[in-house]
């Protein structure tokens, strides 16, 4: 059975100041065998190295900007010099994408294409609105914003298609003050979700940071778990979003167990330049 992490944040992410190299060796000490890199990207919020002088920083110091590229993919060839008799380590990106900001991504995927192992398509802003203060949520029920949260990825998928797989599908839930919102009130579009990215040959992601969130389900919740698999999806990673090395790896094990028994699942992918490759649970 194969111990990967295919959700992994270093110092690259705007939300991180953890080295990747302590990332990685937390890794090996934790006795995963491959790792994916996945740092973060959000247009619309965030600007790129090639303008440093319009890049903000906050009071404590941290720039809000997207991954350094030339240096991040440079660092990550030196890690796999440094350790790849130890674990494989692979390219990733989060892409934080919007409806407003696809072509900008496309353009960023076009440009470093055959740099790339995978990338994970989330939703954390609509709107240049950020779910995780609230700005997003402020004057909406809570039928609006989940519906609208759906809605827009939905929109995103069906322009955009230079990605691997859906990163927290329902991350909504992670900021949501009122409680997880019945899956069964979006059941349909995100089944129309599902449906198209199965269509497309793209996977989903079972994200394990919804035991450090206290959520009280798994990421995607159990019941979208039970519907990909039953509309035919096949295609899923498993990351634990770690952001410092105390979570890399975390409740990976343990999720593999419930997808299998509970579930029925009965792989897991890896990927390699935007090609999965299945490995039995």
């Amino acid at each position: 059975m194969l111990f990967e992490d295919y959700h992994v944040h270093t110092e690259f992410s705007e939300d991180s100041d953890c080295p990747m190299q302590d990332q990685i060796s937390q890794a090996i000490n934790n006795g995963i065998q491959e790792i994916c890199i996945t740092d973060h990207v959000d247009y619309g919020v965030k600007l790129d190295w090639d303008e440093p002088e319009k890049i903000r920083f906050r009071d404590y110091g941290c720039a809000v900007a997207n991954v350094n590229y030339p240096v991040y993919f440079n660092k990550l060839d030196y890690m796999r010099k440094l350790y790849g008799d130890k674990i494989i380590i692979k390219n990733g990106l989060e892409f934080g994408m919007q409806t407003h900001t696809v072509g900008q991504f496309q353009k960023l995927f076009d440009r470093y294409e055959d740099r790339l192992d995978f990338i994970i398509l989330s939703l954390h802003q609509i709107n240049d609105q950020e779910f995780w203060m609230q700005a997003f949520q402020k004057g909406k029920s809570q039928q609006q914003y989940n519906e609208e949260y759906y809605r827009e990825l939905y929109e995103i998928m069906k322009v955009y298609k230079d990605y691997s797989i859906l990163g927290h599908l329902d991350v909504i839930n992670r900021y949501d003050l009122r409680g997880c919102y019945p899956f069964e009130k979006t059941e349909d579009i995100v089944a129309e979700i599902l449906k198209l990215a199965i269509r497309d040959g793209k996977g989903i992601e079972v994200n394990t940071s919804s035991f450090r969130y206290g959520l009280p389900d798994l990421q995607p919740c159990r019941k979208i778990l039970h519907l990909y698999k039953d509309l035919g999806g096949r295609i899923l990673t498993i990351g634990s979003d770690a952001h410092y090395p105390n979570y890399v790896g975390a409740h990976i094990p343990e999720v593999m167990n419930i997808l299998k028994d509970e579930i029925g699942f009965t792989e897991i992918c890896t990927f390699d330049r935007m090609v999965p490759s299945f490995h039995e649970i």
